[in-house]
């Protein structure tokens, strides 16, 4: 059984890379992509968080330290599960990390495009059987006989294919109605364009005197507006009661339709609108 869960973006997203190059504070990438994606722990810590119901909590995500040493704690999983609860183990739930399908960039003859390759069309429909083999092919589009400016590149009319069934690989909500314009390019030029579309601030410390204390920094961030989804199902440990954690979990996705992931929560940095789509067997 497939789960999936879609996550739009409504403010720049910044998740912490392993390294800072300089002066500059990059997000984390897929070391054979290097594409920007939100990993799987920074959703998980969020939704554990979000879980107010302690026996619901230890059930879908596991124990910590602290909830093996609260005995009371212990006795009501117990009574409510009927499990047993003696040591660090994990939850009826798995999450994978979330990938990006859509990226906007700017465009001078459209305003903005959304872009994405075969790879990346190809690696949802892993997740979702219900999307269609036939994946595009580079420069399909459904702004075919316009010339279309794209970042310093500028794809002639007569080189884009257009592309009748787009819509068939955005999934349908309020919030993708947005997505009007879309563009599939090579996977080498629509990583090219990802990294040159991702969202920079520039940052600096300042001292009561509100001069500059130090140097500055480039921080950076997945855009607004950036469609991606994220995969989850059931673990092993799950067994018997798999319905009433799925339920559980369903229920915890539909209370968190609005979503703080990342850094910077008093900017108001890594909103994201979440909602799931019914399972396909």
């Amino acid at each position: 059984m497939n789960n999936r869960s879609y996550l739009y973006l409504l403010a720049p997203l910044h998740t912490g890379g392993t390294t800072q190059e300089g002066n500059l504070l990059g997000i984390a990438r897929e070391s054979h992509t290097n594409l920007p994606y939100i990993p799987s722990s920074t959703i998980r810590g969020r939704l554990r968080s979000s879980t107010s119901d302690r026996v619901i909590r230890i059930r879908l995500f596991g124990p910590d330290f602290k909830d093996i040493q609260n005995k009371a704690l212990l006795e009501e999983y117990e009574l409510a599960t009927g499990r047993t609860l003696i040591q660090l183990e994990q939850g009826d739930i798995w999450i994978g990390d979330a990938s990006v399908l859509w990226l906007p960039v700017s465009s001078l003859s459209h305003g903005a495009i959304w872009i994405s390759c075969p790879m990346l069309l190809r690696r949802w429909g892993q997740f979702d059987p219900s999307v269609s083999e036939d994946i595009p092919a580079p420069y399909s589009t459904n702004l075919a006989g316009s010339r279309v400016y794209l970042k310093d590149a500028i794809l002639q009319a007569e080189n884009l294919q257009h592309w009748e069934d787009w819509q068939d690989f955005i999934p349908q909500h309020p919030t993708t109605r947005a997505i009007e314009r879309v563009l599939v390019l090579p996977d080498q030029h629509c990583a090219t364009l990802i990294q040159m579309g991702l969202w920079r601030q520039v940052k600096v410390k300042l001292d009561e005197n509100k001069t500059v204390e130090g140097g500055f920094r480039y921080e950076e961030a997945i855009p607004p507006d950036t469609l991606m989804y994220f995969p989850w199902g059931m673990t092993g440990i799950a067994n018997s009661s798999t319905s009433v954690s799925q339920a559980q979990f369903e229920d915890l996705l539909e209370e968190c339709s609005i979503l703080q992931l990342g850094g910077q929560e008093s900017l108001g940095r890594g909103f994201v609108q979440q909602w799931s789509l019914p399972p396909i067997d």
